[in-house]
């Protein structure tokens, strides 16, 4: 069997019902699935490879913060980061191959092609735009084809638009007809969920948005139509209204636990000796604390915070990147990094483009400032779409097939699960 895996960011079911037009939805299998919790994308991408739960593979946000070296990692690449045996691990042991295209945590020996962003940051600022590839030269090969290079710019960032997905679209398309394809061929089309985070799920622009990423997923079908492909097409995660931003880190200092490092006027993390420190991701917070005596004030404190829904323990997510208390926020409400009070006291990083450094997720990271130029703005007001959240019955997303979808496929491990069966 020959599969190609779509996965579609932010592709909540009850938005694919409000804006779904192209017809060839009709030629397809659809229902509405459970996603994992945490909902975000590291975790998601990880339970879809190993049909496990993120407590088993360990990617429990979008980054994880190594106690031992007091230091948080977003974002990074290799795939020994998450733990379990690959859906496709027999598969290729009996000759099949897959292929990665765009996926999270994809760089290493689990396929036989990788095509992820892999970008030299220059020591004294700026960016040299760059691709991993395995087989080596294979985007190079399919910048030619297509005749335009990726723009990293397009894939996060104030000018992030379609022209990501597209590119992406592109390269796949050309590898499935052109008979360069693995068997089985993973694909991530991100820009829906740029726009939901700007714009929330109720705006106007939506409309078109949608109508753009489904000219891009006709053209995979058809693609791999032509090849001989079935298709899987699943969202991650739906994405919800955000209002109102939550400072965990504020709170953790205004409470003592918190502590900063004054460098020049800016106020730094020390998270060598802060008590209690917020590692946020969207609508997750993984708090952790140096003493776990200190485990009951600290659940206190956001027990009485405004917006904040559900606290959990260490033990209860039980995996040891997890924070030893974990926090939801409510419905409407999302985590944002910032720990200090002044505008001058912001870190160098706080306005700039910058997932590495910065110990939480910035999806300010998204929007323009007017200072300085090129800048990224630091008003969290202005988000309006938040996701990490999944116990809600909004949250489910889309699940798409060209072939019998199990009834009793309800959630993204079980699609997983199916997907091992049939390799």
């Amino acid at each position: 069997m020959k599969l190609l895996v779509i996965q579609v960011a932010a592709l909540g079911y009850e938005l694919w019902q409000k804006h779904a037009s192209a017809d060839f939805w009709k030629k397809l299998r659809t229902k509405n699935i459970r996603t994992v919790s945490p909902a975000l994308t590291c975790p998601v991408q990880a339970s879809f490879r190993t049909a496990l739960p993120p407590e088993k593979h360990g990617m429990v946000a979008n980054g994880f913060f190594d106690r031992k070296l007091c230091r948080t990692f977003f974002w990074e690449q290799s795939s020994a980061l998450y733990e379990g045996k690959r859906i496709w691990e027999e598969f290729r042991s009996n000759g099949g191959s897959v292929g990665q295209i765009c996926w999270q945590q994809s760089i290493g020996s689990d396929s036989d092609l990788i095509i992820s962003p892999a970008p030299i940051h220059k020591h004294h600022g700026g960016m040299i735009q760059d691709f991993y590839s395995e087989p080596a030269g294979i985007y190079s090969s399919l910048c030619n084809k297509i005749g335009r290079e990726f723009n990293l710019h397009s894939y996060w960032g104030p000018f992030t638009s379609i022209a990501s997905t597209s590119w992406i679209a592109s390269a796949a398309s050309e590898l499935l007809v052109s008979n360069g394809s693995t068997d089985m061929l993973m694909v991530y089309l991100p820009h829906l969920d740029y726009d939901l985070q700007k714009c929330g799920p109720d705006s106007p622009r939506m409309k078109k948005s949608f109508g753009l990423l489904e000219a891009e997923i006709e053209r995979l079908f058809v693609s791999a139509k032509l090849a001989g492909y079935e298709v899987l097409l699943f969202g991650d995660y739906a994405i919800t209204h955000a209002e109102q931003p939550i400072y965990p880190n504020r709170i953790l200092s205004d409470a003592g636990y918190f502590t900063g490092r004054n460098v020049n006027g800016r106020l730094y993390p020390d998270l060598c000796t802060s008590k209690a420190f917020a590692m946020v991701d969207h609508q997750i917070a993984h708090i952790y604390l140096k003493d776990e005596n200190d485990l009951e004030k600290v659940a206190g404190i956001f027990k009485n915070t405004s917006g904040v829904s559900r606290i959990l323990t260490r033990k209860e997510m039980n995996h040891e990147r997890c924070g030893d208390l974990i926090i939801e926020a409510a419905a409407g409400c999302w985590f944002a990094y910032p720990w200090w009070g002044k505008a001058s006291e912001a870190p160098d990083y706080a306005g700039h483009v910058d997932i590495h450094n910065k110990p939480g997720f910035d999806p300010c990271e998204l929007f323009m400032s007017l200072w300085p130029p090129m800048g990224i703005s630091q008003d969290a007001t202005r988000i309006r779409g938040t996701h990490g959240a999944n116990c809600r019955p909004e949250h489910d997303v889309l699940c798409a097939t060209t072939f019998a979808l199990d009834e009793k496929v309800t959630s993204i491990t079980d699609a997983a699960s199916m997907v091992e069966s049939m390799l």
